[in-house]
């Protein structure tokens, strides 16, 4: 495989709603958060993982576009990525054979860095003006109509914004693989990043969208 180009996509992502990427505790103080959300463990600044975004990005191509696919199709309807291998094969060009050892595809297309805070929101947090959101959720009982069980959920609060930074390879005898990540980005939009989708966090829009310093409108993709 000889590698002819790479493609720089950039973006900021602007939270709409509140993001909650949960880090994991195996401990929860007395008072303390029982979902934290993942933080820079340096600077303590919260960011998005890049596996969360490319993860997300496949998942959402896998299970609508790619599905024309009936490779994709049948490692889908089982509830996996799509690891057939085989040379050509979007998903697994993209985004890599899932635990394949003989893949065809080659290497994954796409790189994904984690999304830092952009720089006046890392100065805003830096300086303490810029305080995480704590979400109470709560289930409800059917029967008294009444809230119990309150799970305190923290968030990066909306209006706050990310840098994307996406690398895409192409090698020799490649197809437009370009024009799939900006549908993955169009769908992101469309659902959420991070838990709580389906119950309001995440939701994110991207602005100033570019491809190798040129803008794109992801408006004019078409699904």
């Amino acid at each position: 495989m000889r590698l002819i180009a790479t493609k720089e996509i950039k973006a900021t992502i602007r939270l709409r709603s509140g993001l909650h990427i949960g880090a994991g505790k195996d401990n929860v103080e007395i008072g303390g958060l029982d979902q934290p959300i993942i933080k820079n463990p340096v600077t303590r600044e919260p960011y998005i993982p890049g596996s969360s975004i490319k993860g997300k990005m496949r998942s959402m191509l896998e299970t609508s576009i790619l599905m024309d696919n009936p490779d994709t199709r049948g490692f889908v309807m089982k509830g996996k990525p799509c690891g057939c291998g085989k040379k050509g094969c979007p998903a697994c060009s993209i985004f890599g054979a899932h635990f394949n050892q003989k893949s065809e595809a080659g290497v994954p297309r796409l790189l994904v860095r984690d999304a830092e805070l952009c720089k006046e929101d890392s100065e805003r947090f830096q300086n303490g003006r810029l305080p995480m959101e704590i979400k109470n959720e709560n289930s409800i009982d059917r029967l008294k109509g009444t809230a119990e069980n309150p799970r305190p959920l923290e968030r990066v609060p909306a209006g706050t914004c990310f840098e994307l930074n996406l690398v895409l390879r192409v090698y020799e005898g490649d197809p437009d693989f370009l024009d799939y990540v900006l549908k993955g980005l169009k769908l992101l939009e469309m659902d959420a990043i991070g838990g709580g989708g389906s119950r309001g966090s995440g939701q994110i829009a991207f602005e100033g969208l570019t491809v190798d310093g040129e803008p794109r409108k992801l408006e004019a993709v078409s699904l």
